[in-house]
């Protein structure tokens, strides 16, 4: 017999359990996705498997990676607020040393500026008066202007001449008075000696040579210094002209800088500012005059030398808030304490104090009112800012610039507050046309 069937029967065998192979790995395959149902597998050889028999295992694939999450989001929310506010405010304070850097490169113009624009707010209601009565606003802002600088110009003579006039004499009582202290402490139960009292002078002797050459260098700065102070003074008597001729025209070219969505509430802002500051000035400048002439008086009849000349001085320190009044008085009451000894120095404190006192409780607030009231600490810390960044004139320019800056700031805040409540209020509804019944009420025609 050929054998050819017989290895025909073997191959179609071997197909057979191949096919077979390929079907139970396809079904292991698809029952790694899907959950495999309870079945009876059938064997290589078409023969049932015992019922007992433990199922295939089964191999779990690892869950498909998904997209990775935000950065931003993985940083806790606290830190992410935090690091806002610090990039802001170191951009903030990058700007403001900027700012600052310029101010002191052109601190001339500044001071002048600003000086001129306090002028301005002193004698602007002068001009409007005279233009309400019919004068022209040209000759009314070169009258009012010429006065005031006039007025200014006198003090400061008058404080001069009286310098000068009585140097002489308060040089002898100044003498006379350190001898008069002298003895006064050797008599003092302090047990201060003779020998104590010429050391204290034997060091200050030393301090002032030791400090010669500055002195001298100071003296020979004098020169500059009154160049820049006569370019002050032009600059602050042109600055004032035309902001008194032409300060409405300046402020509308400024507005024409800023951005537009904000421009009007800027608009706004800048009358209010400006009543504030003319508030603050006129108010500064009448208790200040009330300081000088109260404890004048008081100093005049106490004897105490050149009275006049420190009321005068009294008046203009009284611009710089707190300091100006305190170092005043000490001004006063040194004089007295040299000149007519202890007892009169104790009664310049007294009428010092009470003037002062008088002025803090009674006469700021009655006369500067609610409009410029910047809490005392603020005034403190104000000052002393100002009086390290730039000096005496930072220490009088410092308070009403935070005043100004707080009457903005708050308006600019309420301003905002009412944008927001329009943008998010309903809008009217349209009405049907027709004719108004206010309208009618009011026309005859439709009466009776």
């Amino acid at each position: 017999m050929s054998r050819v069937p017989g290895w025909l029967g073997r191959l179609g065998a071997g197909l057979t359990e191949m096919s077979e192979r390929l079907d139970k790995r396809r079904a292991e395959v698809e029952s790694e996705d899907t959950p495999p149902e309870p079945s009876v597998p059938s064997g290589p050889s078409g023969t049932e498997d015992r019922a007992d028999a433990p199922p295939p295992p089964v191999r779990r694939s690892a869950p498909p990676a998904g997209p990775r999450p935000d950065p931003a989001q993985a940083v806790p929310w606290g830190v992410r607020v935090a690091a806002e506010a610090g990039w802001r405010l170191l951009v903030l304070a990058g700007t403001l040393w900027v700012l600052m850097r310029i101010i002191s490169a052109i601190q001339l113009v500044v001071f002048a500026f600003v000086i001129a624009l306090l002028v301005t707010a002193l004698l602007q209601p002068t001009v409007a008066r005279l233009t309400r009565r019919g004068v022209p606003r040209g000759p009314a802002t070169a009258l009012t202007a010429i006065s005031g600088f006039v007025v200014i110009g006198l003090m400061g003579w008058f404080v001069t001449w009286q310098v000068m006039e009585n140097i002489d004499t308060l040089s002898n009582q100044i003498q006379s008075g350190i001898d008069d202290l002298r003895n006064w402490l050797l008599k003092s139960p302090f047990h201060v000696t003779d020998k104590q009292i010429n050391q204290i002078a034997k060091n200050l002797r030393e301090a002032i040579g030791a400090n010669a050459d500055q002195i001298t260098s100071a003296g020979l700065e004098g020169v500059q210094v009154i160049v820049e102070a006569l370019t002050g003074i032009l600059l602050v008597f042109f600055s004032t002209l035309f902001l008194l001729y032409d300060g409405e025209r300046i402020w509308q070219w400024f507005l024409k800088l800023v951005p537009s969505a904000a421009r009007p509430g800027v608009a706004g802002a800048g009358p209010r500012a400006w009543r504030t500051l003319t508030a603050y000035v006129r108010g500064t400048v009448l208790v200040a005059l009330i300081d000088a002439i109260f404890i004048g008086i008081g100093i005049y009849f106490l004897d105490v030398p050149m009275a006049v000349p420190l009321a005068v001085f009294i008046f203009l320190f009284s611009f710089i808030p707190l300091v100006g009044a305190v170092a005043s008085g000490a001004l006063a009451v040194i004089v007295a304490l040299v000149t007519q000894g202890v007892f009169t120095a104790v009664m310049t404190l007294a009428v010092v104090l009470a003037v002062q006192q008088i002025e803090g409780h009674v006469l700021q607030p009655f006369i500067l009112g609610r409009a410029v009231r910047v809490h005392p600490l603020a005034v403190v810390l104000t000052v002393a800012a100002g009086g390290m960044v730039a000096g005496i004139g930072g220490a009088v320019v410092a308070v009403p610039l935070v005043a100004v800056t707080n009457t903005v700031v708050g308006y600019l805040r309420q301003y905002s507050l009412e944008m927001q409540d329009r943008q998010a209020a309903p809008e009217p509804a349209d009405e049907p046309p027709g004719e108004d019944p206010g309208e009618n009420a009011e026309d005859p025609a439709h009466q009776g």
